[in-house]
């Protein structure tokens, strides 16, 4: 049996998300896709998907590679949120950083004219990997990614916090969240 998938990878990196609601089941109040790419058809780069009541309910985005931004907006950040395959949103030219240990908390933050946003994740689980083929569960695309849930995380924009919570959740009989790291994160797609 072979160790190699037999897959074309299409974008390597990292993926964290928070998806915040006000109540368990509820639509969500925050909805943020973090993209830290090391390899892409659009080169390296960092995105950030947002969209929020700190965004006036609308999606923005924040990018330093508004190739590899546009790219995942026809691929696989489209195909996770059809409503992100709209390319007429405005980009935002951004810094990213990152400070923490992901056994305990983790901060990403995203630097822009005049705005300051951190995405932290707090309480981490027992870390799940993932594996699926291009195709399972009518997505387009593969996946193989290590996630670790968050039991909390928050999101500030200005130093305004978003409303809502992380809601506990199980995947496949395993503890999962609405909010989690996603690291070593490949997607892929037929060859």
């Amino acid at each position: 049996m072979s160790t190699v998938d037999p897959n074309r990878v299409v974008v390597t990196g990292e993926n964290p998300f928070i998806r915040l609601s006000e109540t368990d089941g509820g639509p969500n109040t925050t909805e943020a896709s973090y993209w830290r790419v090391f390899l892409s058809p659009a080169g390296p780069g960092h995105v950030l998907y947002l969209k929020s009541e700190l965004t006036g309910k609308g999606w923005r985005i924040y990018s330093d590679n508004l190739k590899l931004t546009r790219w995942l907006q026809r691929t696989v950040q489209g195909m996770l949120n059809a409503e992100l395959k709209d390319e007429t949103i405005a980009v935002v030219e951004a810094n990213f950083g990152k400070v923490g240990d992901p056994n305990e908390t983790w901060t990403e933050t995203v630097s822009a004219d005049g705005e300051q946003i951190a995405l932290a994740w707090h309480q981490m689980g027992d870390p799940l990997l993932i594996h699926t083929q291009p195709g399972a569960g009518g997505r387009a695309y593969g996946l193989s990614t290590v996630l670790i849930p968050a039991a909390r995380a928050t999101l500030t924009h200005n130093g305004v916090s978003a409303s809502g919570h992380a809601w506990k959740r199980e995947r496949d009989g395993r503890p999962f969240s609405t909010c989690a790291l996603a690291f070593a994160e490949s997607w892929t797609e037929p060859r």
